[in-house]
């Protein structure tokens, strides 16, 4: 290596290795894991001027994930959609095969599953609630589910902002035995916090799935509908997300069809099903944690709804975006370089020299992987799916490439990066106005187009 290249790949590998660290922190349906990563990542081509020629490097970018990682982390395929600000289409492409060693190609508008971004639509539909003044996110379980005096003073907003002390049920050993027993047994709720009732407290921030099931059932009880049909009515359906599909336990072939097989290769986790294809196994154990299946293209239609503020008026929104940092556990203004990593409501905030501060999360089941990051200042938004689950998890590096390439098309710009978190600093503005708070009085019903989708 000369010189002058030295100080680049340096970066890069600094880059790569905070990205990574929040992976094991803030990624993650189950116990996300970071791999060692290598000193460099595949290198994005040169600027080109035609959309043309951005598709075909995006698609060398997966091509070379996969063919550089592909056999350590068993991964087979690889999808990616890039939406723009200033664009109503997104950019769609994939690489690979839907199996390992197989010869059918993933298409661009394969399903994935994309594990814990599922929990923002789940913080989402309780701030909803909240806009129409039916719960308050400061109430506690007492109010809502008397039925855990254990954790009668926790409240909502706590399980959002996984501050509630609550364990996660998926570090259980009797819900890994109940699992491996029969892959296709259903999970109720309540079964799945049982897990945990007898478990010993957690302390400051500490990633739980349990606080979404728990949140799942708050919803349950305060509308008297089922989690999936508040899903649909509220999000899915008004956002015409038609690629985008909640069910509760094993999904049916009109929704798998499209689906990749997903490998479970993570050997911390201690299932007889490991190296087999998991994806039509059930998803009952995931539910409003991460249950979510969708293509990319409709992450990043979502994504763009969620950060632009199209979903909730502005009182929301601001709680949605409020932050702890995942150090302390204690709420910050925003993310800095000295305090990188911090927690919303279902959503998470990351700040880097290189790349600024920006929203970022990776969503993990037994056999996928889901990544989505959105640069505020830009208004790019980037969504990854890869079919494996694997405790050597690099795909901090595929991102951090196909940023690289936007940045050399001048689709992203680095941006100023603050060195502390400071109190009172400004919350990033939405490249969407907010909708005013009296839009939301009914609920669902103000939406538009709610005939654009039949489940």
């Amino acid at each position: 290596m000369t010189e002058d290249r030295a100080p680049l790949l340096h970066s890069r590998a600094r880059l790569v290795r905070a990205l990574v660290a929040a992976l094991i922190v803030l990624g993650g349906l189950v116990a996300p894991i970071g791999g060692n990563v290598p000193a460099r990542a595949m290198p994005a081509g040169p600027a080109t001027a035609g959309a043309g020629d951005l598709e075909a490097q995006l698609r060398a970018d997966l091509e070379a994930y996969l063919q550089e990682r592909g056999a350590a982390e068993h991964v087979s395929g690889a999808g990616l959609s890039v939406s723009l600000p200033d664009r109503r289409w997104t950019i769609d492409v994939s690489a690979g095969t839907t199996t390992l060693g197989g010869s059918v190609p993933v298409r661009p508008d394969s399903v994935w599953q994309i594990g814990s971004n599922t929990k923002a639509f789940t913080a989402v539909l309780l701030l909803q609630l909240e806009a129409e003044h039916r719960l308050s996110i400061d109430d506690t379980l007492s109010t809502w589910l008397p039925q855990y005096p254990q954790w009668g003073d926790v409240t909502i907003r706590r399980l959002l902002n996984m501050t509630s002390g609550i364990p996660t049920y998926d570090d259980q050993p009797a819900w890994y035995a109940d699992y491996g027993a029969d892959p296709h047994t259903y999970f109720s709720p309540e079964r799945l916090v049982g897990y945990v009732l007898d478990a010993p407290a957690t302390t400051g921030y500490s990633y739980s799935n349990t606080n979404y099931v728990l949140a799942e059932m708050i919803i349950e009880r305060v509308t008297g509908a089922s989690y999936q049909e508040q899903l649909y009515d509220r999000i899915i359906d008004p956002l015409c997300l038609r690629d985008l599909h909640y069910r509760p336990h094993v999904y049916p072939a009109s929704v798998t069809s499209r689906e990749p097989a997903g490998y479970l290769f993570n050997e911390q986790f201690p299932l007889p099903q490991f190296g087999q294809d998991v994806s039509r196994d059930t998803l009952s154990w995931a539910r409003a944690a991460g249950g979510i299946i969708s293509t990319t293209r409709d992450m990043t239609r979502w994504e763009r709804a969620l950060y632009g503020g199209r979903l909730l008026p502005p009182q929301q929104q601001a709680e949605l975006e409020s932050l702890i940092s995942t150090t302390t556990g204690q709420p910050i203004a925003r993310t800095s370089v000295d305090d990188p990593q911090g927690f919303g409501l279902g959503i998470a905030q990351l700040t880097v020299e290189e790349l600024g501060t920006f929203w970022f999360y990776e969503g993990e089941t037994l056999g996928f992987r889901a990544l989505h990051a959105y640069f505020p200042d830009s208004g790019v938004i980037i969504a990854i799916g890869l079919n494996s689950a694997t405790d050597d998890d690099q795909s901090a590096v595929l991102m951090t490439t196909v940023h690289d390439t936007l940045r050399a098309h001048g689709l992203v710009r680095p941006q100023p990066v603050p060195a502390t978190s400071g109190a009172g600093a400004p919350r990033q503005q939405n490249d969407q106005p907010s909708r005013s708070s009296s839009q939301y009085v009914d609920g669902a019903s103000t939406w538009p187009g709610r005939s654009c989708w039949t489940r």
